[in-house]
């Protein structure tokens, strides 16, 4: 994929043009993330609405029918399905590390095999999350392992 970047003048109108072959699920994310804009997530603490940058999750996980996003120090609810997530994340970043988890792959440390073909990965805040085997296929091809 090629990468063009263009400067304007001050009085000419931003652009964005796609050129592909066929229109992807890929890209059609991409391209409904540039029309809602910068997108912050809105989460809920004690009653408290917040409005957090996607990049300061660390994962989201689904506990007993509600969607929790573990951020570096805090934890929030999301009003959120996970596959809603995935639908509006950036998903060259966010992946499914199971049918509960949704993984930032920006805040992985480290990654370790574990058993019956699950991987643990460590994260930059210090916890550990599992990866299960049906999806550690698609996280080594995201990362390109």
């Amino acid at each position: 994929m090629k990468v063009t970047i263009l400067d304007i003048g001050p009085d000419e109108e931003e652009e964005i043009i796609f050129k592909c072959r066929a229109l992807d699920d890929d890209m059609v994310k991409i391209i409904n993330r540039f029309k809602q804009g910068g997108g912050k997530l809105t989460v809920y603490k004690n009653s408290e609405m917040f409005f957090i940058e996607p990049g300061e999750v660390f994962y989201f996980e689904s506990v007993d029918q509600k969607v929790f996003a573990y951020c570096k120090s805090e934890v929030y609810q999301v009003k959120n399905k996970l596959y809603e997530l995935l639908d509006e994340l950036p998903g060259w970043t966010f992946v499914r590390i199971s049918k509960s988890a949704i993984l930032n792959l920006n805040k992985i440390k480290s990654l370790v095999p574990a058993f019956s073909g699950r991987y643990e990965a460590l994260l930059k805040n210090g916890e550990k999350v599992i990866i299960s085997r049906q999806y550690v296929g698609a996280l080594k091809e995201r990362l390109g392992i």
